[in-house]
C-alpha cells in the first residue's frame, strides 16, 4: 500500500477500503505522506467526492490517528458543534447548561476562521483562561465540573491537523467530504455518545444558501451516525448576527448577561435551548427534544448554568469570582464610536460576512495564522432585521483600539446594513431539523 496508488484510485473514481484510508491517515500523522501527496489527495476528493462509507472510513481513520478518549462517568458524554457565524456564542452558554442537566461535555473547540469568531478566542478574553491543556486535565475538569471547553491537544486527530493545513493552501477547503471528516474526527476523538450540530445558513455563514447547508448537514449526520455517534442537526439562521455583538469580550458579555439574567438575548436563549434539547434527548437525559429544551431553560433560569460556567472558568485558570465580577474582569476598548445611518429606513438585509471582516480588521480576528488578537475590540448594539432607524441613529457601535482603527471600518460597517421602506420577512431561527 502506498500514497500514489490511493491517490490514483480517488482520481479514477475507484472505491477505497477502510484499510486504504487508515493507512493514508496514519501517513498524514507520521509524515510518511508528503505535502504534495496530501494536496493531491485533497484535490481528488474535492473533484470526485467520496461515498458515504468512504467518508465514514476517512473520519474514523483520522479520529484513530491520535488519542481517542474513553470515559467512566455517571452520565452521558455529549457535545455540540457549530459551522460558524457572526455573534455565535452559544457554546459558552450551552456547555454549562448541559452540565447542569447531568451531562458531561468535553467540548474541543477551535479559533476564529475567516470572518467567523472562534470559541477559544472568546474564552481567552477572560484573564487567565487556559484553553490549551493536556488531555488529562480535560478529563479531570470534565469529570469534576461537568464541562470543559478547550482546544485540541497535539495528540487529538493529528491527521486532521495536517490535512487541514494542506487544504487551506491547496484550494480544497470547500469539499464537503473533507469538511465533514475534519469536524467529526476531532469531535469523535472526544469519546462522545451523542452530538448535536448547528449548521448555519445565510449571509454571515460559510453556507449562503439552504441547499448547501442541507447537503453539509446530511453529510455530517450520516457520517457521525455511521461512525457510531448518535447525531442530529439543526439548520439555523445566520442572515443576521445571533446576538447584538461581534467580538470576543463583547460576546462574552452577551453570554454573561444571559446566564446571570441581567440582560437576556432572546436568540441566544432560544438557540441554546433548542440545541441542548436535541442532544439531551439523544443522550437519554430527556424524553424528547421539547422536554430537553425545557430542562435547559430551567438550568439557565435557576442560575445553575452560570455556576457551572464559573466553576469551569476557575478550573481553567480564570478568576474565581468571574460570575460575580465579570464586568470588572473583561477587557474594554479605549475608543467607542457610533456608526450612524445617513438616511432613515427599516433594516431589510444585513451582510454578516462584512461585519465579521470588520471585526477582523479591528484586530478581533486573524488575517494570518499566528496573528495576535485584541480581545476587547469589535461591534456592539448592532441593529437587527426589521429595526426602524432614523437618520443619524446608530447602526452599531465600534469598539476599537484607536480612532484611526474605528474610522477605517466605519464605511464597511455602514455598508453592511441595507435600509428601505418596507419590513423584511425575517427567517425563523431554526429552519430545518436533519435526523439522517
Amino acid at each position: 500500500m502506498d500514497a500514489r496508488s490511493i491517490i490514483a484510485r480517488v482520481r479514477d473514481d475507484e472505491a477505497l477500503t477502510d484499510a486504504d484510508l487508515h493507512w493514508f491517515a496514519e501517513g498524514l500523522a507520521t509524515g510518511a505522506v508528503t505535502d504534495a501527496q496530501a494536496g493531491a489527495f485533497a484535490m481528488a476528493v474535492l473533484l470526485n467526492g467520496l461515498t458515504n462509507p468512504e467518508r465514514v472510513g476517512l473520519t474514523r481513520a483520522m479520529r484513530d490517528s491520535g488519542k481517542v478518549l474513553d470515559w467512566d462517568l455517571p452520565g452521558p458524554v455529549l457535545d455540540k458543534h457549530s459551522t460558524g457565524g457572526i455573534g455565535d456564542c452559544v457554546s459558552l452558554a450551552l456547555a454549562p447548561a448541559l452540565a447542569a442537566c447531568g451531562a458531561f461535555v468535553p467540548m474541543i473547540s477551535g479559533r476564529g476562521l475567516g470572518h467567523t469568531g472562534g470559541t477559544l478566542d472568546k474564552l481567552e478574553s477572560i484573564p487567565g483562561y487556559r484553553s490549551e491543556v493536556p488531555v488529562s486535565t480535560l478529563k479531570e475538569i470534565t469529570a469534576q465540573v461537568g464541562c470543559a471547553i478547550v482546544g485540541a491537544s497535539g495528540d487529538i486527530a493529528p491527521a486532521d491537523r495536517r490535512l487541514y493545513a494542506i487544504r487551506d493552501v491547496s484550494g480544497t477547503v470547500e469539499s464537503i467530504d473533507l469538511i465533514t471528516a475534519s469536524i467529526l474526527s476531532k469531535k469523535l476523538a472526544a469519546g462522545l455518545e451523542a452530538l448535536v450540530l448547528d449548521v448555519k445558513v445565510g449571509s454571515g455563514a460559510f453556507m449562503k444558501d439552504m441547499e448547501e447547508a442541507e447537503d453539509l448537514a446530511r453529510a455530517l449526520v450520516a457520517t457521525a451516525q455511521g461512525a457510531g455517534c448518535m447525531t442530529s442537526a439543526l439548520i439555523t439562521d445566520m442572515s443576521q448576527p445571533l446576538v447584538g455583538a461581534a467580538g470576543n469580550a463583547l460576546e462574552v458579555i452577551e453570554v454573561m448577561e444571559t446566564l446571570t439574567g441581567t440582560g437576556v438575548t432572546p436568540a441566544l436563549w432560544d438557540l441554546t435551548c433548542a440545541l441542548g434539547g436535541e442532544v439531551l434527548a439523544l443522550g437519554g437525559l430527556a424524553d424528547d427534544a421539547a422536554d430537553g429544551a425545557l430542562r435547559i431553560a430551567r438550568a439557565l433560569e435557576s442560575g445553575e448554568a452560570a455556576l457551572k460556567f464559573g466553576e469551569m472558568v476557575a478550573e481553567l485558570g480564570g478568576p474565581a469570582d468571574f460570575v460575580e465580577r465579570w464586568p470588572d474582569r473583561l477587557p474594554a476598548a479605549p475608543v467607542l464610536c457610533e456608526v450612524t445611518a445617513p438616511e432613515g429606513g427599516i433594516v431589510q438585509a444585513i451582510d454578516g460576512e462584512a461585519l465579521g471582516l470588520a471585526v477582523v480588521a479591528l484586530g478581533g480576528g486573524r488575517r494570518r495564522e499566528g496573528d495576535r488578537i485584541n480581545p476587547a475590540v469589535g461591534l456592539a448594539e448592532m441593529a437587527a432585521l426589521g429595526d426602524r432607524i432614523a437618520p443619524g441613529e446608530p447602526l452599531a457601535i465600534v469598539h476599537a483600539a484607536s480612532d484611526t482603527d474605528a474610522d477605517a471600518v466605519a464605511a464597511r460597517v455602514r455598508g453592511a446594513f441595507r435600509l428601505g421602506d418596507t419590513a423584511p420577512e425575517i427567517p425563523p431561527l431554526v429552519q430545518r431539523r436533519v435526523l439522517r
